[in-house]
């Protein structure tokens, strides 16, 4: 069941109630790393083997949120907009600027709670780790608050320079979507519920706000947006993980020589498997059957880039969390090995390329799955895998398809093959004729004949 506001700890049932050995992350006192209740790791610091593959895609570049990247010179800016944030927020709820010292002490009691959520020991003080996360927060309730009333229409005093430089807002989302930049959700919950929790209900949740400020980049359907009303994560990059999650559980499959990783995307074309373009409301729901590979439509750009890889780290770091995006990032870098992969992907309209090129693309994948551990027999794609494979062994229209593909892709193999199969055709004719006539017995003489004697 998913993590929704009524059960806001049962988050790790959505994401996988059983632990997944890809990896096994210890709290510093020797015992496993669980759920916020535990209380266990939900931020985590990328691990090397990952960071050095693509360091900016985990670090910010414009807004530093949480404790890692907290004070460093080039963020200076930005905490004077943050300072302002968190005014316009009490503006609107018509509190005082002394309210701030209230959420602290509201704040106070939870310490604890919000340094074991951290993969590593803080250094701050009490009273600095407590107002780095009533600023934070609250910048980022106001943020998502500006957001959802410029798409209502309203517009604010002033004109806000971080939502009007069209530059702005897509380099705000990237930073609040990468793993080392994230506070606890339960902070946010609990400055929003001080704050904007006197709303009524026809009012938007804070999970509505998060999903109205995001969708300008993943672009949900409203719909498809509307059942994560009242889900939760362990921070917004867990709650936008948990939402594009498909509904297909992880499955665990005995090992069999057809459970394994499938083929190139060309290979299996060559060989009969077609592939076709589906919208789904996760782009990981992936279905096979009668030959037929289904794959959502995946809008490639800089900030899908950029959340697969942080879904993959976070995913790799906490040991109670569902690989979903892991095993999808491992089946597309099965399909894509080469441009020619990605062009044919591309050709079929399964990936929608926003930047790049299809070596781009191509090589995007081959590294997200570099040093990551992958259960093959474990995921949610088990069956996928096995059936693809299946398939591509055991039906006989896969060799008929790969003797077409061979002989019949062009017009210049096809009539060189017309050609060779007329010139086999006379080759026959003739020598069955020859064999035919060296065979005949000969006609014995007509007794009647003059030459008869």
């Amino acid at each position: 069941m998913p993590r929704k506001a009524d059960s806001r700890r049962s988050q790790t049932a959505r994401s996988g109630s059983s632990s997944h050995h890809v990896v096994n992350v210890e709290m510093t006192d020797g015992s496993s790393a669980g759920s916020v209740d535990g209380i266990g790791f939900c931020i985590f610091r990328v691990p090397q083997s990952l960071s050095e593959i693509n360091q900016m895609a985990y670090q910010p570049n414009t807004v530093p949120i949480g404790p890692y990247h907290h004070g460093k010179p080039q963020f200076q800016k930005i905490q004077e907009h943050k300072q302002r944030f968190s005014i316009d927020l009490l503006n609107r709820t018509k509190q005082k600027r002394d309210k701030l010292k209230h959420f602290a002490e509201a704040l106070k009691p939870t310490e604890e709670k919000i340094r074991k959520c951290y993969s590593e020991a803080l250094a701050f003080k009490s009273d600095e780790l407590i107002e780095m996360m009533v600023l934070d927060g609250s910048f980022i309730i106001e943020l998502f608050c500006k957001y959802y009333r410029k798409l209502a229409g309203h517009t604010d005093p002033g004109h806000d320079p971080l939502l009007t430089e069209p530059w702005v807002l897509p380099f705000l989302m990237r930073d609040l979507a990468k793993l080392e930049n994230q506070i606890p959700w339960f902070v946010l919950q609990h400055l929003f519920d001080l704050t904007l929790g006197s709303w009524n209900e026809s009012h938007p949740s804070l999970s509505d706000l998060a999903l109205s400020f995001f969708n300008r980049m993943v672009q949900r359907p409203d719909n498809d947006l509307k059942k994560y009303s009242d889900w939760e994560g362990e921070h917004l990059l867990n709650f936008l993980r948990l939402t594009n999650n498909p509904d297909s559980p992880e499955t665990k499959q005995k090992p069999n020589k057809f459970l394994r990783l499938i083929q190139p995307a060309n290979k299996l074309h060559q060989a009969g498997i077609k592939f076709k373009p589906t919208h789904c409301a996760s782009f990981m729901d992936i279905k096979f059957s009668n030959g037929v590979l289904e794959i959502p439509v995946l809008k490639f750009d800089d900030f899908l880039s950029c959340l697969f890889l942080n879904f993959v780290a976070f995913e790799q770091c906490h040991r109670a969390s569902s690989k979903h995006v892991t095993a999808y990032a491992t089946f597309m870098a099965c399909l894509l090995n080469t441009p020619a992969d990605a062009g044919l992907l591309c050709d079929r309209k399964i990936i929608e390329r926003y930047f790049g090129t299809d070596e781009k693309i191509a090589h995007f994948f081959s590294n997200i799955g570099k040093d990551v551990v992958f259960d093959i027999h474990k995921n949610y794609l088990c069956q996928v895998f096995q059936d693809v494979n299946t398939y591509n062994e055991k039906d006989w229209r896969v060799h008929w398809a790969s003797f077409k593909n061979t002989y019949f892709n062009s017009r210049w193999s096809l009539i060189s093959a017309v050609a060779a199969f007329l010139l086999l055709a006379l080759a026959a004719i003739q020598s069955f004729f020859a064999v035919r006539t060296y065979y005949q017995p000969q006609s014995s003489p007509n007794p009647s004949s003059p030459n008869h004697q």
